[in-house]
C-alpha cells in the first residue's frame, strides 16, 4: 500500500463531513457509558486522525474500542487520578480510561507545569489505546510549547533478530511551533508500518511491501491477509527505542507490560498503554517569534536541497498531513465499504442513529 494511498482518497465507499462523522462518533461513546466531555474528547481524537489521513487511526477504531469497553479493559467511566506531583511533573493513574482523555488530561497537565516552571512531564499509567500522538503534541505546540509524547503497549513487533513479537510498535510524537508554515509535527511508529496501518491492510487486501511484515510463524510476507508481526524500522534501532519508550513509560510507573505478556501472566493477557507526555515552554529559552521564523527558516533551507530525483518531493514531517486536512475539509472523510458496514453495526447495536454520507464512484 503506498503512502499515497494511505494519505488520500480510500477505496470506493462513502465521503463523511468531519462535523456529522465527529458527532456519530460521540453520540456511540455517550451510549457505550462515556461521560459527553470524555465521548466528545475520544471523538475528536479519531476524527483528527481521519482528517489528516492517519485513517489506521481514526473511526475504523470505533469497534475496538467497544469491544475493549465490552471485555472490562477500558473503563468508560474512570476515576482519573493524580498520584505524584511536582512542581514540574505529575504521576496520572488513569484507571484505564480512553487513551485519548487520559492523554489529553496528561498533555494539558505538562502545558501548565511548563508554563509554570518552564518544563512539564506527565507520566500516565494503565490507559488504553492512546490514539494518534500528534493530536497532543500539535495541541501543546500551538499553545508555544515544543512537546513530547510516547506510548507503551503490548508486543506486537518483531524484536531485531527474532521472528516473534517482543517490543511494541510504540509510536513517538515532537512537535514545535512554527511559523507562516504552522508547527512542525512528527508521529511515527517505532515499526516499519503501524500496526493500524498493517490491520487497514488487511481490510482493504492485495499486497504489502517487501519487509513490512512478518506472518504468524515468522515468516516473511507481502501478502496482507497474513501480516501479524510488523518489523522494526531500521532493525535494531527501531526495536531498541521502542525497548527504553518501554523502560520510560511503564517501568518508570512500575506498570510493566511487555514482561508481564511475554511471561504470559493473566495480567499480561490483557489490554493497557502507559504514556508519557512532555512540554517545553519556549519563551523560557528563547524569543518565540524568532523561533518560529528560524523553524521555517530550517525547512526553507532542507526543501532547496538537491532533490534525489526530480518527481520526488522534499517533504517535512507532517506535510502530508496537512495537506490531507485541507482536502479533507473541503470534500469530506472517505471510508471504506468495510468500515462503514463496521460502523453501521455498531450503530444498529446501540441504537444510534447512522450518520449521513455520499456515495463514491
Amino acid at each position: 500500500m503506498s503512502e499515497a494511498r494511505e494519505a488520500g482518497a480510500a477505496p470506493a465507499g462513502a465521503v463523511v463531513v468531519d462535523d456529522t462523522l465527529r458527532r456519530f462518533a460521540a453520540a456511540v461513546f455517550a451510549r457505550a457509558g462515556m461521560s459527553a466531555a470524555h465521548a466528545e474528547t475520544v471523538a475528536d481524537a479519531l476524527v483528527w486522525a481521519n482528517l489528516r489521513g492517519i485513517d489506521s487511526h481514526g473511526v475504523t477504531r470505533i469497534p475496538r474500542y467497544l469491544e475493549m469497553i465490552d471485555v472490562g479493559d477500558l473503563d468508560p467511566r474512570p476515576a482519573l487520578v493524580v498520584r505524584v506531583e511536582t512542581p514540574a511533573s505529575v504521576l496520572i493513574e488513569a484507571d484505564r480510561a480512553a487513551g485519548p482523555v487520559a492523554m489529553t488530561f496528561a498533555m494539558g497537565s505538562a502545558v501548565r507545569k511548563a508554563k509554570a516552571v518552564g518544563v512539564g512531564l506527565a507520566l500516565v499509567r494503565a490507559t488504553t489505546h492512546t490514539a494518534a500522538l500528534g493530536y497532543y503534541t500539535l495541541t501543546a505546540a500551538h499553545d508555544g510549547m515544543a512537546a513530547i509524547a510516547l506510548a507503551g503497549s503490548v508486543p506486537m513487533m518483531a524484536y531485531h533478530g527474532a521472528r516473534a513479537a517482543g517490543v511494541s510498535t510504540s509510536p513517538i510524537s515532537i512537535a514545535v511551533p512554527g511559523g507562516a508554515r504552522g508547527p512542525l509535527v512528527l508521529d511515527m511508529a517505532t515499526s516499519i508500518v503501524s500496526m493500524g496501518k498493517l490491520i487497514r491492510a488487511r481490510q482493504i487486501g492485495g499486497a504489502i511491501p517487501e519487509g513490512w511484515a512478518l506472518d504468524d510463524h515468522g515468516h516473511p510476507t507481502t501478502d496482507a491477509r497474513t501480516a501479524a508481526i510488523p518489523l522494526p524500522v531500521g532493525g535494531p534501532k527501531g526495536s531498541g527505542l521502542s525497548l527504553m519508550i518501554e523502560c520510560l513509560t511503564s517501568l518508570m510507573v512500575a506498570n510493566p507490560i511487555l514482561a508481564e505478556a511475554l511471561s504470559g501472566t493473566a495480567e499480561g493477557h490483557r489490554h493497557k498503554q502507559n504514556g508519557l507526555a512532555l512540554a517545553i515552554d519556549v519563551a523560557r529559552f528563547c524569543d518565540p517569534a524568532s523561533f518560529r521564523d528560524q523553524v521555517d527558516r530550517l525547512i526553507a533551507t532542507l526543501k532547496a536541497l538537491p532533490r534525489a530525483h526530480d518527481d520526488v518531493e522534499i517533504l517535512m514531517p507532517g506535510e502530508r498531513a496537512r495537506r490531507t486536512l485541507e482536502q479533507r475539509s473541503r470534500n469530506g472523510i472517505p471510508l471504506p465499504r468495510s468500515v462503514m458496514d463496521e460502523l453501521g453495526a455498531v450503530a444498529a447495536r446501540l441504537g444510534v442513529a447512522m450518520f449521513s454520507a455520499s456515495a463514491r464512484a
